[in-house]
Order: C-alpha cells, then sequence, then structure tokens
C-alpha cells in the first residue's frame, strides 16, 4: 500500500485541482475554494485512523481533530461563540480527538476494515455535510465533496499499490481498501449501522426545508416579475387602447383639456 507521504501528497494534489476548478470554472469565492482544497487534502489520511500505531495513525488524527474544527466554524458563529470561545472549542476537540478518540480507535479497529471501505467514504461525507452549520446547501454539499474525494484518492492509492507491475502480480491486499463489506459480521452491523443513522440526520437536517423555502420565493418572485413585466406592457403610459386605437397618455385617461382638445381637431376636420 501507498505510504504517508505518497497519500498526503497526492490528497494535496488532487484538493488542489478541485479548489482550482470549482474557482476558475464555476466561480465559487477564492476562499471557499482554498477551505475545499485543505479539507480534500487532509481527508486522504482519513481512512489510516484504523491504523494500529505509528505516522499513519497519529497524523491521521491530527489531520482529523484539525478538519473538524474547520468544518464546524459556521455552526460556532449560529451558536453566537465569540472568538475566545472559539479557540477554546478548538482546542477542547483538538484534544479530545488525539487522546480520548484516538484511543478507543485503537483499541475496536483493525487496519483495512472498514475505514477501508465505500459505507465509510459516504459516512466521511455525511459527518462533513453535518458539521457544516451553514444555510447555503451549494456550500455544505461542495466541502462535504471535498471529504470524499479526499478519502476516495487514498483508497484508490491503496488499490493501486497492491498491484505489483514489475513482476506483474496482484498482492493479497488487493481489494481491502474499496470494498462493500468485511469477512466478520460486527464491523459490518457497526459500519451500516452508523451510515443509517447519518443518513436519517442528513435527510432530516433543516438545511433542506431552507432550500425548498428560497426554491419558492424565488418561484414567487419570478411570477412576480413576469406579472408585473405584462401589466407594464399593456398599461404603459404610451401603449395603446386595444378597442380604439387612441394614444393614452396616463393610466387614468387623457388630461380633459388634452381631451377637448383632440375634439375640436377632430370635428374641424
Amino acid at each position: 500500500m501507498a505510504d504517508f507521504k505518497t497519500h498526503i501528497t497526492t490528497s494535496t494534489i488532487v484538493g488542489m485541482a478541485y479548489g482550482g476548478v470549482a474557482y476558475t470554472q464555476f466561480g465559487l469565492p477564492a476562499d471557499q475554494c482554498v477551505l475545499a482544497a485543505g479539507l480534500c487534502s487532509v481527508s486522504g489520511m482519513l481512512p489510516d485512523l484504523d491504523s494500529d500505531s505509528g505516522v499513519p495513525l497519529r497524523e491521521s488524527l491530527s489531520f482529523a481533530a484539525a478538519v473538524i474544527p474547520m468544518l464546524l466554524i459556521d455552526r460556532f458563529r449560529s451558536w453566537g461563540m465569540s472568538a475566545d470561545s472559539m479557540i477554546l472549542a478548538t482546542a477542547g476537540i483538538y484534544l479530545f480527538i488525539r487522546f480520548v478518540f484516538g484511543k478507543a480507535l485503537r483499541a475496536y479497529t483493525v487496519h483495512r476494515g472498514m475505514f477501508h471501505s465505500i459505507p465509510a467514504v459516504i459516512i466521511f461525507a455525511e459527518v462533513a455535510f453535518l458539521l457544516c452549520g451553514s444555510d447555503d446547501l451549494q456550500r455544505r454539499l461542495f466541502l462535504s465533496s471535498a471529504v470524499t474525494v479526499g478519502v476516495l484518492t487514498h483508497l484508490l492509492l491503496d488499490e493501486i499499490y497492491s498491484v505489483n507491475l514489475k513482476r506483474l502480480r496482484i498482492k493479497k491486499s488487493f481489494g481491502t481498501a474499496i470494498k462493500l463489506f468485511s469477512k466478520r459480521l460486527w464491523p459490518n452491523i457497526s459500519a451500516y449501522g452508523k451510515l443509517a443513522i447519518l443518513t436519517y440526520l442528513v435527510i432530516q437536517d433543516p438545511i433542506w426545508g431552507v432550500e425548498q423555502n428560497n426554491a419558492a420565493m424565488n418561484g414567487d418572485l419570478r411570477a412576480e416579475d413576469e406579472q408585473s413585466g405584462e401589466s407594464g406592457i399593456l398599461g404603459t403610459p404610451f401603449g395603446r387602447d386595444r378597442d380604439s386605437g387612441a394614444t393614452l397618455t396616463t393610466h387614468g385617461g387623457a388630461d380633459p383639456a388634452m381631451a377637448e382638445s383632440s375634439n375640436t381637431t377632430t370635428r374641424r376636420q
């Protein structure tokens, strides 16, 4: 499998491409694109959270501790937290992930377990989506997709490195990174149980209601614009009465003096 340096280098390059394309081709804000590139980069190490020890686990925990506060910035703001409170919360999250969560991972996971699987990719993406507190659905999908791309980059690299091109043989580790199920029952129950819970939370997230309301409001505004446009054409001060063909100068009818002058002219003719 690929080593730590290969994983972080590749996911960083892919993240830069991801953010660059979003900025140049889709016109997304520069700061949002830079954040997405960083998330993709650090997410390239998330599957190695199931490493027993060593550099991959230590660095993966550090990256996870950095990614989660980045995603929680909007949540912190929506909760009305001050800058000092945000700093304290970030420090607390970092310590919890590095030591408490890290210890639990060492005790209950095995390397190349369900952290290296398609369900895990979806779980990481859903966690990112839920952590983002923004009311902008496009932004949340964009950032959670960056996490997805980073995790997938890691799994694809592991599969590529499972093939020995020099000797033209496939290693035993082939197929253990991109999989749907584990050989053991409990990891499958645990992974798919988490996936079901997170999927339910994503579906119930208030952002979908906000998006529907915004769509309805936009539809109403478009309808009003269309109606006002038609009214402006038919009721314009310079419109013509469809029955008589007379030119009207105001919505309320012609000026009396102007009308009398017009009638006098008509009689003379």
